[in-house]
């Protein structure tokens, strides 16, 4: 019944290169502490990954979700299912389904504290090359 209830979540078989060409894209405009946090195994997790990252500016964090957006879609030709908070760019957050991206201006990720929801996941941390 697990694996059925999996099949049935998933929209893509590649979670996997969704969230790598996510932090590819957050990585070309400097997105700031970029890290996937691996749900696969987390209790009561509704998708695979969270791809989580943020910047100094709402401009900055408006041009990293752009660009996170046509990456996917140019490499792997997938569309996000939803979008919120292009409105007033503090979080944005895209959904690809199986993948979520988070993309916050960096007083709203210290606000929320997202990654500290989901302390059971496995986090993959980019190093950054500055």
């Amino acid at each position: 019944m697990e694996d059925e209830n999996k099949r049935i979540r998933h929209q893509n078989d590649n979670s996997e290169a969704i969230a790598a060409t996510v932090v590819e894209a957050m990585d070309s405009l400097k997105g700031k502490e970029i890290v996937t946090l691996d749900l696969r195994e987390a209790n009561g997790a509704v998708t695979d990954y969270f791809v989580i990252c943020h910047a100094a500016s709402k401009n900055q964090v408006d041009a990293i979700a752009d660009k996170v957006e046509d990456l996917v879609r140019e490499k792997l030709h997938v569309k996000p299912f939803h979008i919120e908070g292009k409105d007033n760019t503090e979080w944005i957050l895209i959904d690809f389904v199986d993948v979520v991206v988070h993309v916050f201006l960096q007083s709203a990720r210290s606000f929320y504290k997202l990654e500290e929801l989901w302390a059971d996941a496995e986090r993959i941390v980019k190093e950054s090359e500055e």
